[in-house]
């Protein structure tokens, strides 16, 4: 089985990281995707970070649809802040007859050098990678991902919280099972 990683906040999960999901799983063609909701990424600041079974709900709600895209909460039983080549190595374990690739944005892969073991993660997991508007990756980078088409959406988890803060609709931004489950629970708001 191969299967493609998309590591996140998802806070919240949006039609962008959806259409990525997508576009990563027949590109790449790939088995499934999993959507790895990250309690705390060691590059963000948690303030603003809604909990992370609200996330990962939220994940399981806007992938309930499809057959082949996953919700996965692995890393809510790992140390904080979570590093990605923890997650590939208790996932390799879990899992020893799948195949990992790891999905990301180019301004993500651009960081890629200050992750933790990224030489291991490089040399063990294949890297999916999507243009982002905007990123620069230097070449040495660039080269070892395997580059996939998929549209650029200008939607952002940002925004969407900054619009439902305002009382503005996310309607179409989001699954709708995803809307309903902010409205009734009121997220965001405050």
């Amino acid at each position: 089985m191969n299967v493609g990683l998309l590591f996140g906040s998802f806070n919240p999960v949006h039609v962008g990281h959806l259409v990525v999901a997508e576009s990563v799983l027949d590109e790449a063609g790939l088995d499934q995707v999993w959507l790895v909701v990250s309690p705390q990424n060691p590059f963000k600041q948690q303030a603003g970070l809604l909990n992370e079974y609200d996330r990962y709900l939220m994940c399981e709600l806007a992938t309930q649809s499809h057959d082949r895209l996953f919700a996965s909460n692995v890393e809510f039983s790992l140390p904080r802040p979570s590093y990605t080549i923890d997650t590939l190595t208790v996932l390799a374990a879990q899992f020893p007859h799948y195949r990992f690739s790891v999905a990301m944005g180019a301004d993500t892969l651009a960081t890629l050098p200050r992750w933790k073991n990224a030489e291991a993660i490089r040399r063990w997991y294949p890297l999916i990678a999507y243009p982002r508007a905007g990123a620069e990756v230097p070449p040495e980078l660039a080269a070892a991902a395997r580059w996939i088409e998929a549209p650029l959406l200008e939607v952002s988890a940002t925004a969407l919280r900054d619009r439902l803060r305002r009382g503005r609709s996310i309607r179409y931004l989001v699954p709708e099972e995803v809307r309903l489950y902010i409205d009734a629970r009121r997220l965001y708001v405050a």
